[in-house]
């Protein structure tokens, strides 16, 4: 028997739903079998996966494909349409055991349409969870999946759907299994994580689940948080910053933007002053708290003074680990129909000085922890990540998957030394 092979474009829950989905179609027997976990972010994305399949078609002539994910939630006609492949099935579909189970039993009556409902109908999170993923020292666990919010230039509600949140009960038990097994970092993920508990009795908040997992779970040496809403931060979260040494200081902001008229245009719910006052208060509370943030270049009708204003924002939110996403019309969007979209070139040239910013900032963030003792979670016996997920070289080797402390001794472009 040859155990389906599977390729993960995207974030980390996508990440996080391939080894569910491979653990269902080992239970169901699926057989000899090519799975790609498509994204949708943007259009290069989607043309990304379209690659993939086609490399993977060539590479594995006989084996079933299927396509799922994002984009095939969204497209699901235009993955139908590839010859390449077999079998197309959506987001709710994938973490289902019926569904390969109907995969392994009768391929070929399973190919005949796609396998795609309304996302907008799902109210709850899968039913199937894994107990984590990644490596040995460090798991990724979803607590929340969808998102409620309608940013103009965002694709993934409609693949993802509306929020829905894991109730606390179970990420701590899942939580509790991980750190008996040995993991000593655990990173809490999902699509819109802030808005964790808005679905839930009494409507709990991120910061309340946080401040759960640290008391109930006292054996667990760290817990990070993925991507946030600086606006959706609640008091409790804020007093975890200020009082867990155990939450890690390193937070990804998604702020897109640092210009108030485009902000409004992407229909985001923050201004650029509370983006910098969070920023100020999370550093106030927190002298080592680092942050990385998500920023786009090039929404429609973006002039250069518009661009200077997220430029500017790099150093006045003291951002570090910058991802910049050069802006992709995403039909079915908002953004998509508005008539001043910006040159290519421009684009990319922004996109292209956001990140030569952001190479700055880490040169300065590497250089400042030189002199500086850090716990260090090791991945491999020469490399572990600090408090704030900054990469150490290490020039002899280390317990895997243990927290070392260690001095930091120089720095290259992009690692620290120690």
């Amino acid at each position: 028997m040859n155990t389906p092979k599977f390729t993960t474009l995207g974030c980390r829950l996508n990440a996080y739903e391939t080894e569910a989905m491979k653990e269902l179609s080992q239970m169901a027997g699926l057989d000899n079998a090519v799975v790609v976990n498509t994204c949708a972010v943007t259009s290069e994305a989607v043309r990304k996966a379209r690659q993939e399949i086609r490399r993977l078609r060539r590479e594995n002539p006989e084996a079933r494909l299927i396509v799922t994910g994002c984009a095939a939630q969204t497209e699901p006609g235009t993955f139908q349409a590839m010859e390449e492949v077999d079998a197309v099935i959506g987001n709710t579909e994938k973490m289902q055991a019926d569904t390969w189970m109907g995969l392994a039993a009768d391929f070929i009556g399973a190919t005949e349409v796609p396998q795609v409902d309304d996302i907008m109908s799902v109210t709850e999170t899968a039913g199937h969870l894994i107990d984590g993923f990644g490596t040995r020292s460090r798991a990724y666990v979803q607590v929340q999946n969808g998102c409620d919010h309608r940013c103009t230039f965002c694709i993934i509600p409609y693949g993802r759907g509306n929020s829905r949140s894991v109730p606390a009960g179970v990420a701590v038990d899942q939580i509790k299994r991980l750190v008996d097994r040995g993991y000593n970092e655990v990173v809490l993920t999902g699509v819109d994580l802030t808005s964790w508990g808005a679905d839930l009795p009494g409507e709990p908040k991120l910061g309340d689940l946080v401040m759960r997992i640290l008391r109930l779970v006292p054996d667990l040496p760290r817990l990070r948080i993925s991507s946030i809403d600086s606006i959706e931060v609640d008091d409790n979260l804020m007093l975890a910053i200020a009082s867990e040494p155990r939450l890690m200081p390193h937070l990804h902001l998604s702020l897109q933007h640092g210009d108030d008229l485009i902000l409004k245009r992407m229909k985001r719910r923050h201004l650029r002053d509370d983006a910098i006052r969070f920023s100020e208060e999370a550093r106030k509370l927190r002298r080592d708290m680092t942050f990385g943030a998500d920023i786009i270049a090039g929404f429609p009708t973006e002039t250069d003074a518009h661009f200077e204003n997220s430029l500017k924002l790099v150093d006045d939110c003291h951002l570090t680990w910058l991802h910049v996403f050069p802006y992709s019309k995403r039909n079915g969007t908002p953004a998509a129909k508005i008539p001043s979209q910006v040159n290519g070139n421009v684009i990319k040239d922004r996109a292209a000085r956001l990140r030569a910013a952001g190479t700055r900032r880490v040169k300065e963030h590497l250089s400042a922890q030189i002199g500086r003792t850090h716990s260090i979670l090791m991945e491999n016996p020469r490399m572990g990540r600090t408090e704030q997920f900054t990469e150490v070289q290490f020039a002899s080797d280390q317990p895997e998957s243990q927290i070392v402390q260690a001095t930091i001794t120089g720095a290259t472009d992009t690692q620290l030394i120690a």
